[in-house]
């Protein structure tokens, strides 16, 4: 089987459930893929171990899934569940956000045939926990960096043809101000952007449309991209895409992302790890510590449904951290004074003759003989 969703190859079942997420749910065809995929992993080791397959064999990888159906379903209980997020945890070596992703499936699977079809008597993950996943700071680029990335960008002679070069400055120029997604910005058509190019019309997660409002950066690089455009790439006429391949068919995923990797590495900034995505991170980051944005209005710059997504940008730098502990009222304060010594003597009297009678170390003894 592929790792690309195939309806054939899936259960009725299965694929009612995929229609749904498609067509009621608004899911993008990637996130539908992803949830099929974790729903074949946790069929394939249910079907597995009954029939007694090793996961790890040549056989489980071939395992169909046309058995299952809806009295399969019903005879799923919790402890199959738990067996497969362990089975996950231990041998397929999952970190806890995979884990919470095919949990995740499996729970939509079981929620659409008891809530929503009404089609099993009851839910056998409805009370299993989502694993706690690891709260990780976002990566992403200072506004030193930020600037060293675009002059990089700018001083690129080596691409061939210059318009290319006025292209990527313009991508990565958008990503660095808009936040926007990888998909938003390949899937933008001129039809998209404002006539007075004030604004830009993006389709994010679940096909849901907003608007970007563009600043003076944005403005800029896409007057200078869009005539080159124009004249560059005639021979395309057919097609809406704001950013065009050099053969002039739309830009995909894949080129933005190795553009994106070029540039990073020709700045030195490839020690970072840093990848397509931490652009929208930094520039998020950038407009709530640097720019002052209300994490209400970021919220809906990003396009995130939930205020507690975008609360992960809220998250301070040390130098912020350092003033702030500078900022104390209590800052300005010295230790004790040495008697008729010099003022600018901050070494205690017991400390400079080796006195084992004050101190917090000597306290710290006398706690614990007295314990």
């Amino acid at each position: 089987m592929s790792t690309v969703y195939d309806p054939s190859e899936y259960p009725p079942v299965l694929r009612d459930f995929a229609n749904y997420k498609a067509v009621i749910q608004g899911c993008s065809p990637r996130t539908v893929n992803e949830y099929m995929l974790d729903l074949r992993s946790f069929f394939r080791y249910l079907i597995a171990r009954r029939e007694g397959i090793s996961p790890g064999s040549d056989a489980f990888s071939g395992i169909s899934l046309m058995g299952v159906d809806l009295d399969f379903l019903q005879k799923v209980d919790a402890s199959d569940i738990y067996d497969f997020l362990f089975y996950c945890e231990r041998e397929a070596g999952n970190a806890p956000s995979a884990r919470a992703r095919k949990l995740s499936a499996v729970k939509g699977l079981f929620r659409y045939y008891t809530a929503k079809r009404n089609q099993l008597p009851a839910d056998p993950s409805a009370n299993i926990e989502t694993p706690r996943r690891k709260q990780a700071l976002p990566k992403f680029l200072s506004l030193e960096e930020s600037r060293l990335l675009l002059d990089t960008v700018r001083a690129d002679t080596e691409t061939k043809p210059a318009s290319a070069v006025v292209r990527n400055y313009c991508m990565i120029t958008l990503f660095l101000n808009c936040g926007m997604r990888l998909s938003e910005l390949t899937g933008m058509n001129t039809t998209d952007l404002d006539r007075y190019l004030r604004s830009v019309r993006v389709v994010g997660k679940g096909n849901k449309e907003r608007i970007i409002y563009l600043n003076d950066a944005c403005r800029a690089a896409l007057a200078e991209y869009l005539p080159l455009r124009e004249s560059e790439y005639t021979a395309s006429q057919n097609t809406k895409a704001l950013f065009l391949s050099g053969r002039g068919e739309r830009i995909s995923n894949r080129a933005v992302q190795w553009t994106v990797d070029k540039y990073l590495r020709l700045a030195g900034l490839e020690y970072r790890r840093l990848s397509v995505h931490k652009l929208r991170h930094t520039a998020a980051t950038l407009m709530y510590s640097e720019g002052g944005v209300d994490v209400r209005v970021l919220k809906e710059i990003l396009g995130h449904e939930q205020l507690n997504t975008t609360q992960i940008y809220t998250h301070v730098s040390s130098s912020e951290i350092e003033k702030a502990m500078q900022r104390n009222p209590l800052s300005d304060e010295q230790p004790r004074r040495t008697a008729g010594g010099d003022s600018g003597d901050t070494v205690d009297d017991s400390e400079k003759a080796g006195d084992d009678s004050g101190g917090i170390d000597t306290e710290i003894k006398k706690t614990e003989q007295a314990k």
